[in-house]
């Protein structure tokens, strides 16, 4: 089934996660923004020329505001983190698949009870695994995290629609690089460049590979896949990286922890369930 690239894509980005906590000790979430923009950029460009694969498009518009939308969703998410406890920052942000069925819901589109009800339970999941915390200082952090989920749920369906027009992936990641790419370079000529060393650039090496890869098994999921059952699967991220969180920090789960892992689980199983009853979307 297509949607399960949304696995791979779970794994990835854990991966990523590890690369962009250990480089933020140096390095300011629109540098890390712009380094795993630029060299996602590089890698998909060669990767685009490999393929053959025209960079003409008539959907520049959608690809113009997918990146802006998405380079926005990624440096709130970043800069959330500054502020908040990475918990708080995850969990706000993975609010996005609830953002992305109301959108969906907005676009005209008949969305079962049952789908929704899977999102749900994968969120109380992320809420009990990452056990975040708001407090009245941390209010403006806590706004920005979830501007960050509101952001990413609309770029999710922008990856949609792209690929129902046809888009290949390959294309539309490269373009989002680039509109990135972009961006970041423009926050970065009002902002301080640290310098770059070969342990830093290892790690931010790392956080645009993992990333790219993982963008082009997200988009093939979300163009290929069922969306919704896409999205609930994306809470798999945090499976993956609460275990990498075991492997690098000594990280010990509780019964709690693994109660809602298995919310998770179990909001992946259902959204499958439904997905394949649904009349309205079809692989």
């Amino acid at each position: 089934m297509q949607s399960l690239w949304m696995l791979l894509a779970s794994l990835l980005f854990a991966c990523m996660g590890v690369c962009v906590k250990f480089a933020a000790a140096t390095h300011s979430a629109v540098e890390i923004t712009f380094y795993r923009s630029f060299i996602s950029l590089i890698l998909m460009f060669a990767l685009v020329r490999l393929q053959g694969v025209s960079l003409v498009t008539p959907h520049w518009r959608w690809h113009i505001s997918r990146g802006v939308v998405g380079f926005s969703a990624l440096f709130a998410y970043f800069y959330a983190i500054t502020l908040l406890p990475l918990a708080t920052a995850v969990t706000l942000n993975y609010t996005s698949a609830i953002f992305l069925a109301i959108y969906l819901a907005l676009a005209g589109w008949q969305i079962r009870a049952g789908i929704i009800g899977a999102l749900a339970i994968g969120l109380v999941g992320v809420v009990l695994l990452l056990k975040p915390s708001i407090h009245a200082d941390q209010l403006v952090g806590g706004l920005i995290g979830l501007g960050s989920g509101v952001l990413a749920g609309m770029a999710y369906f922008s990856v949609r629609e792209l690929g129902a027009r046809g888009e290949p992936e390959t294309r539309t990641v490269f373009y989002f690089s680039l509109v990135s790419s972009v961006c970041a370079v423009l926050w970065l000529l009002f902002s301080e460049l640290h310098a770059v060393d070969w342990h830093s650039g290892l790690l931010l090496l790392g956080v645009a590979s993992f990333a790219t890869v993982a963008q082009l098994a997200m988009t093939r999921a979300y163009t290929r896949g069922k969306t919704l059952m896409s999205a609930a699967l994306a809470y798999s991220t945090v499976i993956f990286s609460s275990l990498f969180g075991m492997l690098f920090w000594g990280e010990v789960l509780d019964a709690s922890a693994w109660f809602a892992i298995g919310l998770i689980i179990l909001s992946g199983i259902a959204a499958t369930h439904f997905s394949r009853a649904s009349p309205v979307e079809q692989d």
